[in-house]
């Protein structure tokens, strides 16, 4: 999946996609080593210790994207004409908020 760049995203977007893009790749190999974690046995207190680690990472990234959704796509929405659009963003980022909050 790809963040899109917002309209006239320079060089400070570009630096965010790739931050999140490298946080994901770690995300990624952390994951393995959690696999090979409970295929050896670790101890379950080490091995949630690195699921936090993982969650911790990606509430990083996540708080990447929502930054860049808010400051492009929600943005353009607001600032447009079109009321259903407007109205549809404002609904995604309550939803968004909404499944956050859930444990």
């Amino acid at each position: 999946m790809l963040i899109p760049l917002p309209l006239g995203g320079g060089k400070d977007e570009i630096m965010k996609h790739e931050d999140a893009l490298k946080r994901l790749k770690n995300v990624e190999g952390h994951i393995r080593g959690i696999e090979r974690m409970i295929e050896e046995d670790a101890y379950c207190i080490d091995v949630i210790q690195q699921i936090q680690a993982v969650q911790a990472a990606l509430n990083k990234i996540s708080k990447i994207v929502l930054d860049e959704h808010l400051h492009s796509c929600v943005v353009t929405a607001i600032q447009g004409e079109d009321v259903a659009d407007r109205e549809r963003v404002m609904k995604e980022i309550t939803d968004v908020f909404e499944m956050s909050t859930k444990v």
